[in-house]
């Protein structure tokens, strides 16, 4: 079974986004091994956030992004300069890496990003939307996603 790990910077204080999420974890379990990773965000005044602040705090939470990812993982960045694929491509990279690597770690970043370090470490820079969006809404929607691909690629009825 693939092992699918979502790390996010921040953690879901909302509880109707918390609500949706455990929804599609639990669907997810069907599927693959998943699981999540929350990295605390580095806290900036937003009265002090100048590029510098803005850069060692991105600095600190890349370094905990890449030692929370396992060895061999293929990783996946979202970020706005990632591209934006349809769900039945995106269910093909899950396939995909099912077949070759088995272990998947996409990245959500904080409200500021991510550093160009993860950034670089990424096999594949994906957007999920050219809207601006709640980190906590992104994190939702990817679990989505990936029940959606899984749900394509076992031939269920969840797509239409």
């Amino acid at each position: 079974m693939q092992s699918c790990l979502l790390i996010s910077v921040g953690s879901l204080s909302a509880p109707y986004y918390k609500q949706a999420f455990a929804e599609y974890e639990k669907r997810l379990q069907a599927f693959c091994t998943f699981r999540q990773v929350e990295i605390a965000e580095e806290k900036i005044s937003e009265n002090k956030a100048s590029e510098a602040l803005i850069e060692s705090a991105l600095k600190k939470e890349a370094d905990k992004i890449l030692s929370a990812i396992p060895a061999k993982a293929q990783v996946i960045a979202l970020c706005v300069e990632g591209n934006q694929i349809e769900s039945e491509q995106f269910a093909e990279l899950l396939q995909q890496n099912a077949m070759y690597n088995g272990s998947i770690v996409f990245i959500i970043g904080s409200s500021h990003g991510l550093h160009h370090t993860v950034k670089n470490r990424a096999d594949v820079k994906l957007s999920i939307s050219k809207f601006t969006l709640p980190h906590q809404l992104c994190r939702v929607i990817m679990a989505e996603q990936l029940y959606r691909g899984y749900s394509i690629i076992a031939g269920g009825k969840y797509h239409k």
